[in-house]
């Protein structure tokens, strides 16, 4: 199961979505989508009026990739997900790929109202409430709040300096495996361990898409580590 990892390396597991959160946030987004459509109507299509393909392109296209949209920018959330204080994510914990979203999202086709909301019915027999889009791509919808709840002890904050400032946001998106591997990475000592620490950092900062500020892959890695430890605790009780 999804999860996160306090700065003693503690498993603390973050439940999926339930079924309900999940049509919810889906009746929240269709709400979105009917604005926009009353906006379009009502304002947009007074000036397109003359042009059927504009029409159709300007209404069509954002109700059509609203969704995958959202997640890739948002980080697996749209609006009604965003409401409901859930996400999607990888079974490891992991951010999706461009890849699993865009999938998840053309299999809507098999699991929506084309075919008789079949993703409910599978959503509701499946223990991971996946629908047939999730168990596709590999994604799971979590729960973002439920952690709140988990006593953690003071010492889980050690490793970090109480005016400690992240600089990499996204580090919030590995998962507790890919964050183990770079800690065990960071303390090899071998003859080749400056190389497959400057494969990883490149590897990490490629994943990531980020462009790393540290003056060596090394301090780069160590800040990835540092940053995932403080998403992962900063909304934990102290």
């Amino acid at each position: 199961m999804p999860g996160i990892m306090t700065g003693q390396y503690v498993h603390i597991e973050q439940p999926v979505a339930s079924v309900g959160d999940r049509m919810v946030a889906q009746i929240v987004d269709w709400l979105v989508l009917l604005s926009y459509s009353a906006f379009y109507f009502s304002v947009i299509a007074t000036f397109l009026y003359d042009n059927f393909m504009a029409l159709m392109v300007v209404l069509l296209l954002p109700i059509l990739l609203y969704t995958p949209v959202c997640e890739m920018f948002f980080h697996g959330r749209t609006l009604g997900k965003m409401f409901r204080k859930i996400r999607v994510v990888m079974a490891d914990g992991s951010q999706p790929s461009l890849g699993s979203y865009l999938l998840r999202w053309l299999l809507w086709i098999a699991d929506g109202p084309t075919l008789s909301f079949l993703g409910l019915l599978v959503m509701v027999v499946n223990k991971n409430n996946q629908r047939l889009g999730d168990m596709a791509a590999g994604t799971v919808v979590i729960k973002q709040q439920d952690y709140r709840l988990v006593r953690v002890s003071l010492d889980d904050y050690d490793y970090l300096s109480h005016d400690y400032t992240p600089r990499y946001a996204a580090a919030a998106d590995l998962s507790m495996e890919q964050i183990e591997l770079i800690r065990r990475t960071l303390g090899q000592a071998d003859a080749d361990a400056a190389t497959r620490t400057a494969l990883l950092a490149d590897k990490v900062s490629q994943r990531l898409g980020l462009t790393p500020r540290e003056s060596s892959p090394a301090l780069f890695l160590q800040r990835i580590v540092s940053d995932y430890q403080y998403y992962a605790l900063e909304e934990l009780p102290g």
